[in-house]
């Protein structure tokens, strides 16, 4: 469904405005949010894949599998690779964006809560395949799981009567451009946090792992060997603040464990409530950082972690 701030079609279109002056004109837009202490988490990719997870995929996929939507996708296609998503923002059944175009305009995305009834027949089904919720968040599941969190009938993605689109820009069409960037970027965000994906779902992701497999935080690691890891890292979000190595002295993998900022909303996921985030964070279990609902981990936040899951089970 669509909702527009604008119901006629005529003189409220703007000019055309080229590539590089839109590009110019994000930069420009990100650059005053910033100064004015206004949320600016623009959608930036490293190349020209929007998506490369399986959550990320599998959401930019099927939204291009909805007929309905496939004359506009296109547009924001290139409008998400241009920069032109300045801000997005990912909560419990809403997506709210600043989209730069001839002007800036304010999109939504809002999307219906999974069924109860249909996320628990997703976990009595698939729980026990479920090993971590490490290999759940990055996608390191068996082919037929992932084909039927996927499924257009029984998975877990929003169908078109779920989703509720709205702009402030004067295109009447069921999806404009922007809209279109904002489902684009919603993909991309998902690369660096899939726990947003369960978010916007509002369901638990903790369900499905901790229903029929053990919570197993580090992929291999024991507890001794996780106390320098983040979550952050081990979930495949964004890796931003670049901090020295933590090699572990018998890890089962070789490779280094690196310590960059977790989100919060991974521990929401996690079922890390915001008062034990604030304790963590009074007793230094958690570091503060500059930018909201973002925090350095320390030696002892995975252990504690650990813990917290454990007596949660």
């Amino acid at each position: 469904m669509y909702r527009s701030r604008y119901s006629s079609y005529g003189s409220r279109w703007s000019a055309y405005v080229p590539v590089g002056a839109r590009r110019a004109q994000a930069a420009g837009e990100l650059a005053s949010r910033r100064k004015s202490d206004l949320p600016a988490s623009p959608v930036v990719l490293a190349g020209r894949a929007i998506a490369t997870s399986f959550w990320g995929r599998s959401w930019c996929d099927t939204m291009e599998s909805y007929g309905d939507f496939a004359n506009r996708l296109a547009r924001g296609r290139t409008y998400v690779r241009n920069g032109s998503v300045v801000d997005l923002q990912v909560q419990s059944g809403l997506v709210s964006a600043w989209v730069s175009g001839s002007r800036l305009y304010e999109t939504t995305v809002q999307v219906t809560p999974l069924e109860p009834a249909r996320w628990k027949a997703v976990v009595e089904q698939h729980a026990g395949q479920v090993s971590s919720l490490v290999d759940l968040l990055q996608g390191r599941l068996p082919a037929s799981l992932l084909e039927a969190l996927a499924s257009r009938s029984s998975g877990l993605f929003p169908g078109p009567a779920e989703l509720t689109f709205s702009c402030s820009c004067p295109d009447w069409a069921m999806m404009c451009k922007h809209v279109a960037a904002v489902l684009y970027g919603v993909g991309a965000r998902l690369d660096h946090d899939p726990g947003l994906f369960f978010l916007l779902r509002g369901v638990e992701v903790s369900d499905l792992a901790l229903a029929g497999a053990n919570v197993d935080l580090g992929g291999g690691f024991v507890a001794d060997e996780l106390a320098g890891a983040d979550l952050g890292h081990l979930f495949g979000i964004d890796l931003e603040v670049a901090v020295p190595m933590v090699k572990p002295a018998k890890a089962k993998r070789p490779e280094a464990v690196e310590m960059v900022p977790v989100q919060a909303s991974t521990l929401r996921q996690l079922g890390v409530g915001k008062r034990t985030v604030n304790a963590w964070l009074r007793a230094g279990v958690l570091l503060p950082l500059a930018e909201p609902d973002r925090y350095m981990p320390t030696p002892e936040t995975s252990v504690r972690l650990r813990e917290y899951l454990a007596r949660r089970a």
